[in-house]
């Protein structure tokens, strides 16, 4: 059997029709970038996320930049985020002229840890960007509480959790900025590079408005140095009409997550693999991944087996981003972020997509108790 880690296949044939006659319509317009298209998702897209506005932009890392860039950064201006998380947060942080300065995870969630976060407030400290990781919601009381008392910005970076929920509230509503990837492989994926910021008032969406056009108000006028972040409208249709099944796609993510962890409770018993688990606050995950730690030193070993049996899987991250070579002049060293060093080098990443088969989680489950045994 062929377990792949991810198959959009399924999801596209089920809504093929709709898709094509969305691409149509804009091929019809000849109207390829912003315009009605784009601004009708803006209006969705606000709506399910339940913030005050939304702005579409070209990328998931683009929205980080853009909102880094409203806030006009000046150097040595610091910004607190996650050691663990996809290269792009900490990269806009740096392309944005700041200084990023980590702080440790929790080891449950892999999400980053607001009493870490706490220590390293300097009076150079401007923002914080938590990442919500995996699809689940990092703590953010605690996070907003503390920019609250310091005067701090938050840009939560959602790039991995759209429709995710912290108490009740859906992530890329809480902070001042959300910001969200519509990368091919995300739960709600276009088809090619994409993404969004929220944020609470539609003045500040006019500003992110006027950043992604090169910092122009009206043609040619131009207020601020800002970037070409314009979304295509053929991916805001594409967009619109997977949106509306984004909440059953979701769904059955849970649902797999739910038959993974009885799936995987002797092997669990036993130590040799820790399953995700949701946090001690009342969330919603969403399973953009489902990562599992594997113990005693074995994951490389495992995912290689995996591989040969052809189930598919694969490594976020296998090197903290305080190690990363283009970080090294902020001097990190080994032994600075203990929780992200040791997740590093145990967390697997296997099948969870929506259209994924009872017999196909039972495969890969099988595998790496063959594995184990």
């Amino acid at each position: 059997m062929k377990v792949p880690l991810l198959d959009l296949c399924p999801q596209y044939q089920s809504l093929k029709g709709e898709i094509l006659e969305a691409i149509a319509e804009v091929c019809e317009s000849q109207r390829f970038i912003l315009g009605a298209k784009v601004e009708k998702l803006e209006a969705e897209l606000a709506a399910y996320c339940r913030s005050g506005a939304c702005v579409g932009v070209t990328s998931g890392s683009d929205a980080l930049l853009i909102a880094l860039m409203a806030e006009q950064l000046k150097p040595g201006d610091e910004i607190i985020t996650s050691p663990f998380t996809f290269f792009a947060t900490v990269g806009a942080i740096v392309r944005a002229g700041a200084k990023p300065v980590f702080a440790d995870i929790d080891p449950v969630t892999f999400n980053i840890d607001p009493a870490k976060v706490a220590e390293k407030i300097t009076p150079k400290t401007r923002g914080i960007i938590p990442v919500h990781l995996f699809g689940q919601a990092a703590d953010m009381d605690p996070i907003m509480s503390l920019a609250e008392k310091h005067g701090l910005f938050v840009i939560e970076d959602a790039c991995q959790a759209i429709g995710a929920e912290y108490k009740g509230r859906r992530v890329g509503s809480i902070g001042d900025y959300g910001a969200f990837s519509f990368f091919p492989s995300k739960n709600l994926g276009c088809f090619g590079d994409g993404g969004a910021v929220t944020c609470r008032t539609a003045e500040k969406a006019q500003l992110l408005k006027i950043y992604r056009n090169h910092g122009q108000s009206k043609t040619y006028i131009h207020e601020y140095v800002g970037g070409n972040f314009r979304l295509d409208a053929l991916q805001a249709a594409v967009l619109s009409v997977k949106l509306k099944a984004l909440d059953s796609w979701s769904a059955a993510r849970q649902r797999n997550a739910a038959e993974y962890a009885e799936l995987f409770k002797d092997l669990e018993a036993k130590g040799v693999i820790v399953t995700p688990k949701c946090a001690a606050y009342d969330v919603r995950h969403i399973y953009n991944q489902y990562v599992i730690r594997v113990k005693g030193g074995k994951r490389d070993a495992l995912k290689a087996c995996l591989t040969e049996k052809e189930v598919g899987c694969a490594i976020y991250y296998p090197l903290s981003l305080h190690l990363q070579n283009c970080f090294r002049d902020l001097g990190g060293k080994p032994g600075d972020f203990p929780v992200t060093e040791a997740a590093t080098a145990e967390v697997l990443a296997l099948p969870i997509y929506p259209e994924s088969t009872a017999e196909q989680r039972q495969y890969v489950r099988d595998c790496i108790a063959g594995f184990f045994a």
